[in-house]
């Protein structure tokens, strides 16, 4: 039985979702299907890469990782079909999968697109399913599609260093609003080398220390700690930290509205002393 995710950017407005999911059972009624979430901003790489990195991190080996992110950015002339420690992801030739992965996959499969069908969302989603199941039924991988294609690729977004600074960027703000920097624990104890630091946002607002859970402050104060994903996490306990100190995702639509001078922060800068 092939345990398949879903991401999306579709939302849960419409019916599409779930004929996402009809497409699937037509294909293999034994298909176990599971939504990883389908509330992606439209565009958002940086936020799509971010979730589907460290969603698949908890699936078993073989997993299959369906990824409905932004299909249509340019007309599709082929899917893509990768593995990648021990998990497979079918996505769009959109330069999604190389933000995710932080590099090239292991095996990389482009599946052909048939040039007489529509090629909507339902029509990509039957042409995954089916390559799914084909694995499942024994089909090697290059017999799926072309062996390692010419594919798009982008590059992940990294946080600035220098010798006694760091600058992340917001990649996400949970259902809390708790802000989620591109700035790992690795990167950052790396970064300090032992020294003492203040983390910086929205001009004057200063924190000195790494918390380990949100009950390490009093209601209503503002901590920084490392997620169960790793990564920097600005919050206020029992408060909403983006929209109090007005903070926002990082997006190119984001940066454009920026340039038009409205006020908000898509960046925390860290200082070492």
């Amino acid at each position: 039985m092939a345990i398949i995710t879903l991401t999306s950017d579709i939302g849960e407005q419409d019916y599409l979702v779930g004929a996402v999911k009809g497409q699937l059972i037509q294909i293999d009624p034994e298909f176990r299907l599971l939504d990883v979430t389908h509330g992606i901003p439209p565009f958002n790489y940086p936020q799509a890469a971010y979730v589907c990195r460290n969603a698949l991190k908890s699936f078993p080996p073989q997993t299959y990782h369906i990824i409905l992110v932004n299909l249509f950015e340019r007309r599709p002339e082929q899917l893509l079909l990768a593995y990648h420690n021990g998990q497979y992801l079918l996505c769009a030739d959109n330069g999604l999968l190389s933000m995710i992965l932080e590099g090239r996959p292991e095996m990389l499969i482009g599946l052909p697109l048939d040039k007489t069908s529509i090629r909507n969302t339902l029509y990509c989603t039957r042409v995954m399913g089916q390559a799914i199941q084909a694995i499942c039924a024994g089909t090697s991988l290059t017999e799926l599609g072309v062996p390692d294609p010419p594919f798009i690729e982008k590059n992940h977004l990294r946080a600035l260093t220098g010798d006694n600074w760091m600058e992340g960027q917001i990649i996400f703000i949970d259902n809390f609003e708790n802000v989620i920097v591109n700035i790992t624990r690795d990167e950052f104890e790396e970064q300090r080398k032992g020294r003492s630091f203040r983390i910086v946002f929205k001009r004057d607002e200063t924190i000195d220390r790494i918390s380990e859970s949100y009950a390490d402050v009093a209601e209503g104060e503002k901590l920084a700690l490392f997620n169960s994903a790793g990564y920097l996490e600005i919050a206020i306990q029992k408060g909403n930290a983006a929209g109090l100190f007005g903070l926002q995702g990082f997006s190119e639509q984001a940066q454009n509205q920026y340039l038009q001078s409205r006020l908000f922060y898509q960046t925390i800068k860290v200082f070492f002393e």
